[in-house]
């Protein structure tokens, strides 16, 4: 291993990223994006990176589709994904102005500067559609004192890269192992703490709630902070318009308190994962499909709700 923790492999990895970035850097965002898409395309075919994975989930998730129509979707979500990649990488590059101009705009701002009346904090959750990415960096150069908690990535030099791109565009970053202890502050402190809410959490307690008719282990903490300290929560959704740029969607989230704490945290899990699930619809050719979204399941699961990759390889 290397300083940092970083193996060799890693620094090549790290490396290779670099110099693709600096070689995007040089093209304007809109060319960059479409390159990213063909590079991602090669994944689909003649690749097959995770396909099978992919390809099972968009047709577990949508069983009247025909398989031409999960194909289609399938190869459009991993052209998104290059998209995506390529315009994270040059986030930094675009500074505030850029990022604004990524949006065509916004549905809901009103939520925000509704919650955050009188320096209240907000709890923000979202999923991997669009570009999560994008709608972070957005919201801060909008103004929103944002905390982004993240896990760490197994490369660190690409992990400590990532973060500090984060942080240059405004974004704070917490890890997850630190959220329990940060969400209190920053939210006292009026800030606004975005959760990625459709994987799991190491370092944070999860519950099992339906997302496209299969029990999907989602993290409960951004539903425990929100009735714990009384603050509000939004989903947001940042979705790629027919004109290459984004549109972010907000909205409240609403929460209940019946006097069963457990009962009224897993309700809120449950509304803001059918807020996710209702926004992936609307393009699930934007989902990060790759990821095995319901490979944990609780125990006495029958057998047509069950994991549908399950006999896939990782």
């Amino acid at each position: 291993m290397t300083e940092g923790g970083a193996s060799a492999a890693h620094r090549a990895e790290y490396l290779a990223l670099r110099g693709l970035i600096g070689a995007l850097g040089a093209l304007e965002p809109g060319r960059a994006a479409a390159l990213g898409a063909r590079a991602a395309r090669l994944g689909y075919w003649p690749l097959r990176v995770r396909r099978d994975v992919v390809v099972t989930q968009i047709g577990s998730a949508f069983p009247d589709w025909r398989p031409a129509d999960v194909d289609r979707v399938a190869r459009l979500a991993y052209e998104h994904l290059g998209r995506v990649t390529a315009e994270t990488a040059l986030l930094p590059r675009l500074g505030r102005q850029g990022v604004l101009r990524l949006f065509e705009g916004v549905d809901g701002w009103q939520v925000i500067a509704d919650a955050m009346h009188g320096g209240r904090g907000l709890i923000i959750t979202t999923g991997h559609l669009g570009n999560w990415e994008a709608a972070g960096a957005f919201l801060a150069a909008r103004g929103v004192p944002v905390d982004v908690v993240v896990r760490r990535m197994s490369n660190p030099l690409f992990d400590r890269y990532l973060n500090g791109t984060r942080a240059a565009l405004g974004m704070r970053v917490v890890r997850d192992q630190d959220a329990v202890r940060q969400t209190a502050r920053s939210v006292r402190a009026g800030r606004a703490v975005a959760f990625l809410t459709d994987q799991g959490v190491k370092h944070l307690a999860s519950t099992f709630v339906p997302f496209f008719g299969r029990p999907a282990k989602t993290p409960r903490g951004p539903a425990v902070f929100a009735l714990r300290w009384n603050v509000p929560m939004i989903f947001g959704a940042a979705l790629r318009q027919p004109g290459g740029r984004y549109r972010l969607h907000l909205e409240h989230v609403a929460m209940t308190e019946t006097g069963d704490r457990e009962r009224d945290v897993d309700a809120a899990v449950g509304r803001y994962t059918e807020a996710l699930e209702r926004y992936v619809r609307m393009a699930p050719e934007q989902y990060f499909w790759h990821h095995r979204r319901w490979r944990r399941q609780p125990p006495g699961t029958p057998d047509p709700l069950e994991d549908p990759t399950a006999e896939d390889e990782e």
